[in-house]
Parts: structure tokens; C-alpha cells; sequence
């Protein structure tokens, strides 16, 4: 085993590359049970799970930079998970392959209901947990875009990336998004260059909600040839290139059984993951504690980074430290 330094710092060990950005240690490695993973910063560690497409460069855009800058070594990792249970058991290899223990967990979407089925089976690993727009029952809308989404994948129908584009727009953005037609042909374009490429975590606009609009930069807009780009990940958001989906179970109930701290963040015009949805997973949870955001849609974490943020430090540093020197790498 190679281990930390008192302040975290990764020592060197095979199967394992590093690069500075921003003055930030990065890491990045794979897990014996073959999961890529990559280590952003120094400090007491976290671990963010992705949605469904399951890249961990998502959150690279804002959050990695925040927790960093907050004295945070956050850990990310890619998954090609299709369902919550294996992406479960995909983060309690990764928790138990770095030698994690009591280490907040954020997931987002799928990644959230993963996070929740691990406090369910094997809460050990994690001490605290950040559920971002995550259910406990499933949802007439939410049941007829998963079998919509199948009977896609059964048919072996590609969408046309234009209309991939168009349809994730209005499923991912809250409405104050898309009355800023600004933001609305930035939006089309991380969208269609998700769907062209294959990379569901293509860079989002570079401007915010919170920004003042006249100082936004200028459009960019896609002049190259996608065919001549490479690959620059093999995940994908296409309904026609993964499994169906389960239906999500009702779980309201055994979700009482959870102790570990935990916050749940609701996007309030959320179709995806309602947040009245996520309001009652935390009501379902003793002690649990309930964050909704405005003006914000299922990439609520990319629309208005700052005040999820907000939330999010907020309520880490109500939890008991956790080692700086806990990690190691294999």
C-alpha cells in the first residue's frame, strides 16, 4: 500500500499519473475491481457519484474547484452503471479499495439513489452523505420516460443529436433558463456536442445564473467536423446504447432505518427528480436536513453552482472530521 502524508498529499505509487491544476494535486488511477478514479486537491476527503452516463468530469466544471479551495481531496470516479445497486456495490469497491472510512458521499440522480442503497446495506464507509436530486418511489412521468427511453433501446432507435439536444434541454434546465435565449443556445450546444461525442460531461456554459449577462463571454458555437473528433469518452447519454432501466422501487420506509448524517437537495423545477420527491426522502430519514434551490432544473449543481455550494459546505462542516491521511492508493 502507498499511503498520505499527514496533509494528505499522495505519495507516488504504480498504475497511478499525476498533474497540477489550479495548485491542486490530481491523482488518477483504477481500482482492482477496473474503476477509473481521479484525485483533485489535499485535505479531508469526499467522494462525488455521478448520474446515469457516469463520468466524473461533471463535476469538475464547478464543484471539484470548490471543495478543493475549501481544503477538500475529492475523489471522482467513472462508472457504467445501470442501475443503483451496481453502482453501490461500484462505490463501496472504490471506499474499500482506497481504505475510506467515514467519508462524506455526495451523489447526484442515479449516483443518489446508489448512495442511498449503500447506507442501507453497508453504511460503514461513509460519514455523512449529500443526496442531490434523489427519490424514494418512483413517479408516473419519471416510469413513462423510463419506458419510453427502452422502447428506444429495444428498437434500436439513435436519435438524431439535434433532437437529443432539444429533448435534454427541456428535461435538465429550470424555465428561468430557458427564457434567457443566451443561455438557451450555449445550453444546445454542450447538449448536441454530448450527443456527437459520446460525452455526457461536456463542458456546460461558462456563465451562471448568478452572473451579470452583459459580461458573459461570447457564444461558443461547434464549426468543427464531428467526425473528425475523437472518442473522448465511451459513455454515453443515447437511450439506444444502454440496458433498460429498472423501475424505481418504493423505499420510503426502509429509509428510516438510516442513520448516517445526511442532507437531500432538491432542484425546485426538477421533471426529472421532482423535488417534492426528495422532500419526502428526507422526511423519510430521522434527522435528515432538507436544502431546495430556486430557479433550478435536474442540473441544478451546474445552473447555479454558488448556492449549491452553499448547502453543500454548509453542511459538511457539520460533520465530524474525517483523517486527511485515511486514503491510500493500491
Amino acid at each position: 500500500m502507498t499511503g498520505t502524508s499527514g496533509t494528505g498529499r499522495l505519495n507516488d505509487s504504480p498504475g497511478t499519473a499525476r498533474s497540477g491544476a489550479r495548485g491542486a494535486v490530481r491523482e488518477t488511477g483504477t481500482t482492482p475491481g477496473g474503476t477509473p478514479y481521479a484525485l483533485h486537491g489535499t485535505g479531508e476527503p469526499i467522494v462525488l457519484v455521478a448520474g446515469a452516463g457516469g463520468t466524473g468530469r461533471i463535476w469538475e466544471h464547478h464543484t471539484v474547484p470548490a471543495l478543493t479551495a475549501a481544503g477538500r481531496l475529492v475523489v471522482t470516479f467513472d462508472h457504467e452503471a445501470a442501475d443503483e445497486a451496481e453502482l453501490a456495490s461500484t462505490i463501496g469497491e472504490l471506499l474499500t479499495s482506497l481504505e475510506l472510512t467515514s467519508c462524506p458521499l455526495v451523489g447526484h440522480s442515479l449516483g443518489a439513489l446508489a448512495v442511498q442503497e449503500l447506507l442501507l446495506t453497508d453504511p460503514r464507509p461513509a460519514g455523512g452523505a449529500v443526496l442531490v436530486a434523489t427519490r424514494g418511489r418512483p413517479d408516473p412521468v419519471g416510469e413513462a420516460l423510463a419506458r419510453a427511453e427502452d422502447a428506444c433501446a429495444r428498437a434500436g432507435i439513435r436519435l438524431p443529436p439535434e433532437y437529443q439536444a432539444s429533448v435534454r434541454l427541456a428535461q435538465n434546465l429550470s424555465p428561468r433558463t430557458l427564457a434567457d435565449d443566451r443561455a438557451v443556445t450555449e445550453w444546445l450546444d454542450i447538449f448536441e456536442l454530448a450527443a456527437l461525442t459520446g460525452d455526457p460531461a461536456a463542458r456546460p456554459p461558462r456563465h451562471t445564473l448568478t452572473e451579470d449577462p452583459a459580461a458573459r463571454p461570447p457564444r461558443h458555437t461547434l464549426t468543427e467536423d464531428p467526425a473528425a473528433r475523437p472518442p473522448r469518452h465511451t459513455l454515453t447519454e443515447d437511450p439506444a446504447a444502454r440496458p433498460p432501466r429498472r423501475s424505481v422501487r418504493n423505499r420510503l420506509a426502509e429509509l428510516g432505518r438510516i442513520t448516517t448524517p445526511l442532507l437531500v437537495v432538491g432542484f425546485a423545477d426538477d421533471v426529472l427528480a421532482p423535488a417534492p420527491l426528495g422532500r419526502e426522502v428526507a422526511g423519510a430519514v430521522p434527522g435528515a436536513r432538507y436544502a431546495e434551490l430556486a430557479d433550478t432544473g435536474h442540473l441544478g449543481f451546474l445552473e447555479r453552482p454558488d448556492a449549491f455550494h452553499t448547502v453543500l459546505l454548509d453542511f459538511l462542516a457539520t460533520l465530524p472530521p474525517t483523517d486527511p491521511g485515511a486514503l491510500h492508493v493500491p
